[in-house]
């Protein structure tokens, strides 16, 4: 008895509570921290999958919006959560680039997470005002490279896909082009729709429905192949940029020192989650593609991920602001 004693003390002291070393888990509310406002692509996945782990584990998984600072207050507030299973972070891969645009990230990628989980991943889709010349991202290229500094492109946040699409593309296509950048989609659409800036790269849950409706017209997808939603759309490596693809990934991580028996029962459950019929319903007609890997795949896949990313930065010449 007084070695077990010690033991469960030993434990304890670690921050590694009974129920997250047992098959008890979950035995209270699981908070997944979204860190940006209610409404965008990541607190829709986040929410998806909420209500899935919830009805799988008969458990309340609830979705905290912590927005701030590029997502990095939220994520940082999960670093910082006891390893535990209880607190669980839903981002998406501006986790991993924010140390490539934001001095002082007050959180380490690899050091201070433990990944869990690739949830899946969406198409990014170049539009433009239907009143635009360019019918395709060829011609809109070929514009800007009789037209040198003239069209602007818009992101919606600095490091997010959208951005570092755009830096890809105008390293690709050897073109010169303005990128501004914008506090949020709406914003850019607004511009984009008013002409103040010529085109924009945006993940297709936002802006399928405005070019479903003609209010912004379809130049290219970013997916390695052209998309079911969208047929006869052209991938940006049919638009003279072979090879080219990028997509908006979004996945699961919890704190550092996560007991690996709790991180691979989490992660088989949101796997389990992201690839139910609710899933599917919900996310799949937006062009969601669910994946739902392991622990060991997602942190190959991250650092895969970053390693790209750091490239563009470094050709676009970007340093940390």
């Amino acid at each position: 008895m007084m070695k077990l004693a010690r033991i469960l003390i030993a434990l304890l002291a670690l921050g590694i509570s009974l129920p997250a070393i047992g098959q008890a888990y979950p035995s209270r509310v699981v908070r997944i921290i979204v860190p940006f406002p209610p409404g965008g692509t990541v607190d829709a996945v986040a929410r998806v999958v909420a209500q899935s782990l919830s009805e799988q584990l008969g458990q309340q998984f609830i979705v905290e919006n912590k927005p701030g600072a590029n997502g990095t207050i939220g994520s940082d507030a999960v670093a910082k959560s006891k390893p535990d299973g209880y607190t669980l972070l839903v981002q998406a891969s501006t986790l991993v680039t924010n140390p490539l645009f934001l001095k002082n990230v007050p959180y380490d990628v690899t050091r201070d997470f433990t990944p869990l989980s690739n949830l899946g991943s969406v198409p990014l889709i170049v539009t433009t005002h239907p009143s635009a010349q360019a019918s395709n991202l060829r011609e809109l290229i070929d514009v800007a490279r009789a037209q040198p500094g003239k069209l602007a492109f818009g992101h919606s946040s600095l490091g997010s896909a959208s951005h570092l699409a755009e830096e890809a593309i105008k390293r690709e296509a050897k073109i010169d082009i303005l990128i501004v950048p914008y506090k949020g989609t709406g914003a850019v659409i607004t511009d984009l729709l008013g002409g103040h800036v010529n085109a924009f790269i945006d993940a297709l849950p936002s802006s399928y429905p405005l070019v479903k409706s003609g209010k912004v017209k379809p130049m290219a997808v970013t997916t390695s192949k052209r998309i079911a939603l969208l047929p006869n759309v052209p991938t940006v490596a049919e638009s003279g940029l072979p090879g080219f693809e990028m997509v908006s990934w979004y996945g699961v991580w919890g704190p550092a020192k996560l007991p690996n028996e709790l991180a691979q029962r989490i992660s088989a459950e949101i796997a389990k989650a992201i690839r139910s019929p609710l899933a599917s319903s919900r996310l799949g007609e937006q062009g969601f593609e669910p994946v739902g890997s392991t622990p060991e795949q997602f942190a190959a896949y991250i650092k895969t991920e970053m390693s790209k990313y750091a490239q563009i930065v470094k050709d676009a010449n970007i340093k940390p602001d």
